[in-house]
């Protein structure tokens, strides 16, 4: 047994208190503590020859003088003072008390919804990755949620084993504030308008313009905006731009496919390489067009020249003074002004004006389908009416002649309708600075002509009365 007056205590130079019963032969206990004192950790070094051995009594004392009172792991100190008793060997390292951890407190914040981060792809050998497909733009719509608030979590005190409190933190994370084009609703930041979002320094913005300083290429993958699209350098060929507003390009533009609900004004040319196709719900703008197709609501206006492409305007298509078009075909509903069509010994050139093209094209798809069926029906009807063929065979055919007797009407009735819809302008005119080469066709309002001889500084309209094309001399 250890006698009260026989403990003393000790703080040794690596922060451990050190209990030593009796004699210098008798058992002690070295104590150590964790951070905070959440922690207390004893070693238990046996007797030595006939010194006095630990026992639950001394150890009660012992941590009373030391004001262990929270958290005492009774059960593993009894297992330990066993083991060193009975095997005489040193029991290092044992938890004989544990205390409570406090709890931070967290400042309530707006998150921003993990939806919005980017993460990439894990890229195997097996896979084929197509990196215009990547961008670094996030694009949000209207009322889409930005941010999440997260409620604040009170904070809790700890106790340590000398059953002290401890007081806990408080954490302020690093959450996002609404910004302009943002509204907070209840506990959520929502986007008022479709656009991007911009995460300045916390401050969650919806930007209704995408503003690309530098080129369209690998950097910035293809573009796919619901707004405005400006663009202050190139576009490199075979990426791909999408824009619910309108579109400017400050630079030439290798075209592969470009679409816009707005007006697309290209500072310099646009060059489609035979595959490049913009179709723009707005107008045109641009310096030159070459081996491109080109679709559009509104006017194309072309500084220089058009060169082998298609043009298809359900406005008019203008010219500088000294504009091109060289080869190709252009549709322009209003008519067209241009320096010059054509040249000698380069491709033919086709105008056709007058006519909305939209709905002559649906009416074109018509006609060959109605033309697919015909063939289709006489091929039927010869195997209908030949002899051999069976009875059973023949009800199959039948049938399938029905259905597409049924379909050809259908078309038919769709081709009537679309022929009472066509826009036609038979005041469209076609006016030239310079020269019109021959072999160039002119169309207003399917009536035709054909250039023989070249014409100069002329204009040609339609004669309705007669039926037929006039050329004027320009002034």
């Amino acid at each position: 047994m250890v006698n009260e007056k026989d403990v003393v205590i000790k703080k040794d130079d690596s922060s451990q208190q050190t209990g030593i019963y009796g004699g210098l032969n008798d058992g002690y206990v070295t104590i150590s503590y964790s951070d905070n004192s959440l922690e207390a950790y004893a070693d238990f070094t046996p007797p030595f020859m006939n010194g006095k051995p630990l026992d639950v009594s001394g150890i009660a004392r012992f941590l009373d003088s030391n004001n262990i009172v929270f958290g005492v792991q009774w059960d593993d100190i009894e297992i330990a003072l066993e083991e060193c008793n009975m095997t005489r060997r040193h029991v290092p390292g044992i938890l004989i008390a544990i205390g409570v951890e406090p709890v931070e407190e967290v400042i309530e914040y707006y998150k921003i919804n993990s939806l919005l981060n980017r993460k990439k792809k894990v890229i195997t050998g097996k896979d084929r990755i197509d990196h215009r497909e990547r961008s670094p733009f996030i694009i949000v719509k209207q009322g889409q949620i930005l941010a999440v608030m997260h409620p604040r979590k009170p904070g809790k005190e700890g106790t340590n084993v000398h059953g002290q409190a401890i007081h806990y933190e408080t954490i302020r994370p690093d959450g996002v504030t609404s910004g302009t084009n943002t509204t907070i609703e209840g506990n959520k930041i929502i986007s008022n308008i479709h656009g991007q979002l911009i995460n300045s320094n916390g401050v969650l913005s919806v930007q209704e313009h995408l503003i690309i300083k530098g080129a369209v290429g690998y950097r910035t993958g293809h573009i796919v905006f619901p707004g405005d699209v400006k663009i202050d350098g190139p576009v490199s060929d075979g990426f791909k731009i999408y824009s619910g507003g309108s579109i400017v390009v400050k630079q030439t533009l290798d075209l592969t496919e470009i679409v816009a609900n707005g007006d697309i004004m290209v500072s310099g040319g646009v060059i489609g390489k035979g595959a490049g196709r913009i179709k723009c719900g707005g107008g045109l703008k641009t310096k030159f067009i070459e081996s491109c197709s080109i679709t559009a609501r509104g006017a194309v206006i072309v500084e220089s020249g058009i060169i082998n492409s298609k043009v298809f305007s359900l406005d008019t298509v203008r010219m500088g003074d000294k504009g091109l078009i060289l080869g190709g075909e252009i549709y322009s509903l209003h008519g067209l002004r241009a320096g010059g069509i054509g040249k000698k010994r380069s491709k033919a050139t086709y105008i056709h004006c007058g006519i909305d093209f939209a709905i002559q094209q649906e009416m074109d798809k018509c006609i060959n389908q109605l033309r697919i069926l015909g063939v289709k029906l006489a091929k039927l009807r010869g195997i209908i009416d030949d002899p051999g063929t069976g009875n059973e065979k023949k009800a199959k055919l039948m049938d399938l002649f029905h259905k597409l007797e049924s379909e050809k009407q259908s078309v038919t009735v769709q081709l009537t309708e679309l022929s009472g819809k066509v826009k036609a302008d038979d005041e469209a005119t076609i006016e030239v600075l310079g020269e019109i080469a021959a072999s160039t066709l002119i169309e207003i309002c399917n009536v035709a002509l054909y250039v023989v001889e070249p014409l100069r500084k002329v204009r040609i309209r339609l004669d309705k009365s007669a039926g037929k094309l006039i050329v004027e001399s320009l002034k």
